[in-house]
């Protein structure tokens, strides 16, 4: 697989600032709210503990928001935040364990997150990029995945190669299509709820994620008669306008463009499911987010607390950090890990 070239990222400050000056002041995301007379949503029980690895990934993608790649390494979460994240499964209770990155699985310390978290009778799921899957030194990672019945979340741009591949890399695809064979063989995509298969897809470019039931059977349709695979479950993501995504907008001069369609396409009704409601999202070096992009965008809870000492009730009711990016959740059907946030 190729990967693409490595322009200077743009830091959170900048990334900000873009965002901020993209939409005239009464556009923007708060005043939006305020001018329809919208309380801005505050903290819901927590459900989900989102735990960001590091930036460490074997692939390299166009739209990534966390901008991972191989060149990560230093990113990743030392053991001693991985020990307090561990002790906060049994404090904060959370129905959900999300392991994200870059490439969770490689975390050396992935699979003690994972059995602790099935210990406490967690449901676990994995942002899995596929690919990773067939590493060598990761060979008996999917059988491990299946009996601990991890639900894998797996990146997939479009059944296509040709579109998979100019988002993700030439040969994406095939190696994506090899990881979706070798997890329907360990029982995945056949409708165990033990072992579900979600496939996460985003649109090209500018578009917006329209994701419908007649999608999910031309997806499964396409992927049977491509490659003869199978999976159970099609969610979607709007690509956010952050990190390297957001640095290809400024690169095309879009920017403007790309915050005003969202902003257009604002949809009150996707609020009540946004995923920082109930979702806490905590950096490699243990800081609190509402959610992974906050986390890119160095916007960290208010109070300032860490995953070592934060409780259940710091969390209930607490106010959210928004900005501009938070159209790209908001717009259309609404956008977030679990998909889109209407009906």
């Amino acid at each position: 697989m190729t990967t693409l070239p490595l322009p200077r990222a743009l830091t959170p400050q900048e990334q900000t600032h873009l965002l901020e000056g993209a939409l005239p002041a009464p556009q923007g995301f708060e005043r939006n709210l305020a001018s329809r007379g919208q309380a801005a949503p505050t903290r819901s029980p927590l459900r989900v503990l989102q735990l960001n690895l590091g930036r460490l990934c074997n692939m390299r993608c166009s739209h990534c928001h966390v901008d991972a790649g191989p060149h990560q390494g230093h990113t990743l979460m030392p053991d001693a935040v991985v020990e307090q994240c561990i002790a906060a499964l049994e404090r904060l209770q959370p129905a959900v364990l999300d392991l994200t990155g870059g490439a969770p699985e490689l975390h050396p310390r992935f699979r003690d997150l994972v059995l602790a978290a099935r210990r406490q009778g967690c449901q676990v799921i994995d942002r899995c990029n596929l690919t990773v899957l067939l590493l060598p030194a990761l060979q008996d990672l999917a059988p491990f995945l299946a009996e601990q019945g991890v639900e894998i979340v797996a990146s997939l741009p479009q059944p296509e190669a040709e579109a998979t591949d100019a988002q993700r890399g030439d040969g994406t695809w095939g190696a994506s299509i090899e990881a979706l064979r070798l997890l329907n063989r360990l029982g995945y995509g056949q409708g165990d709820p033990s072992r579900q298969l979600t496939l996460m897809s985003n649109p090209a470019g500018t578009q917006l994620q329209q994701l419908t039931a007649c999608d999910q059977r031309r997806w499964a349709e396409r992927l049977q008669e491509l490659a003869g695979v199978q999976f159970d479950r099609l969610i979607g993501l709007n690509n956010m306008p952050i990190a390297r995504f957001l640095q290809q907008l400024q690169h095309d001069g879009h920017v403007n463009c790309y915050l005003a369609l969202l902003e257009r396409s604002f949809n009150p009704a996707a609020l009540d499911g946004l995923m920082c409601r109930d979702t806490l999202s905590v950096a490699p070096n243990g800081q609190l987010y509402d959610c992974d992009f906050n986390q890119m965008l160095e916007l960290p809870l208010a109070h300032g607390t860490s995953i070592a000492t934060i409780s259940r009730a710091q969390l209930l009711g607490g106010a959210i950090r928004w900005g501009n990016h938070c159209y790209g959740c908001t717009a259309g059907q609404g956008s977030s890990c679990s998909g889109a946030t209407t009906a």
